[in-house]
């Protein structure tokens, strides 16, 4: 299905779908920084049928088949925000969610829009489940990201997206170019997720190639009902390396909620 919202100055698509159970609490998938509704797969239907929730997945402007970014566009270092405070309040709207609570799952820079959004409106977010989320730089991150850029301009990282983007260079650039700007060093969400008021579930794979466990660490320290979990056998992807142990731990914590 396809949305249309007003952002940035212009209309833009996009490109969303619901899945898992037909009614009951909504359970909003937000993607990673190379992600799209696609690539999610199947998750978001098993996790919210587990939850007995209703998943709203989307693909963000720049990517899948919403609409690419300008030939121009550069997203700034606050481009997480603006997805946060902008464009997911937009995308509710268009489909329908209404004023109820909802509870959203978040990998990687979807978990820091996540986190970011459940700061901004602390009376929309019933529980908030992330995973591999980004709350400062790691070295660690900074050095796969430039290696996805040597896959990208010499590999096949281009073939591989081109599979889930409408527009594979809008989804790499945008995301690849500001990752490693040097203004982008200093980027850290710590004090706004401070004022996060619901619970939270952070979880990090042991092998995450993309950050290290201090990433849900200093969730911990600031958010007061954060609950952490270290998955092993897990790189940057936990739904696609370990999904099982990710549906068995979401399931137990929204059960306590």
């Amino acid at each position: 299905m396809l949305a249309h919202i007003e952002w940035a100055g212009r209309t833009v698509r996009v490109e969303y779908e619901w899945a898992g159970a037909q009614a009951g609490p909504v359970l909003v998938f937000l993607h990673e920084g190379l992600g799209s509704l696609s690539m999610w797969r199947d998750f978001p239907a098993r996790l919210a049928s587990a939850l007995g929730m209703r998943a709203l997945v989307y693909s963000r402007p720049g990517y899948g088949k919403s609409t690419p970014r300008a030939a121009d566009e550069r997203w700034g270092v606050d481009f997480m925000h603006r997805q946060a405070h902008e464009v997911l309040p937009a995308v509710l709207d268009a489909a329908g969610v209404g004023d109820a609570p909802i509870w959203t799952y978040g990998h990687s820079d979807g978990g820091s829009i996540a986190l970011l959004y459940a700061a901004r409106f602390p009376g929309r977010v019933a529980g908030l489940i992330v995973a591999a989320p980004h709350v400062f730089v790691e070295d660690v991150a900074i050095t796969s990201i430039e290696r996805a850029r040597t896959a990208y301009r010499d590999a096949d990282l281009r073939d591989k997206l081109s599979r889930h983007h409408d527009n594979p260079d809008s989804a790499f650039w945008g995301w690849n170019d500001i990752w490693l700007d040097d203004a982008f060093r200093s980027w850290t969400i710590e004090r706004e997720i401070a004022s996060i008021s619901c619970p939270v579930l952070a979880l990090q794979g042991v092998d995450d190639e993309y950050g290290t466990m201090e990433q849900i660490r200093r969730i911990g320290h600031a958010v007061p009902r954060a609950e952490l979990i270290e998955i092993e056998h897990c790189g940057h992807s936990p739904h696609r390396d370990q999904p099982d142990a990710v549906i068995r731990a979401s399931v137990r914590f929204a059960g306590s909620r």
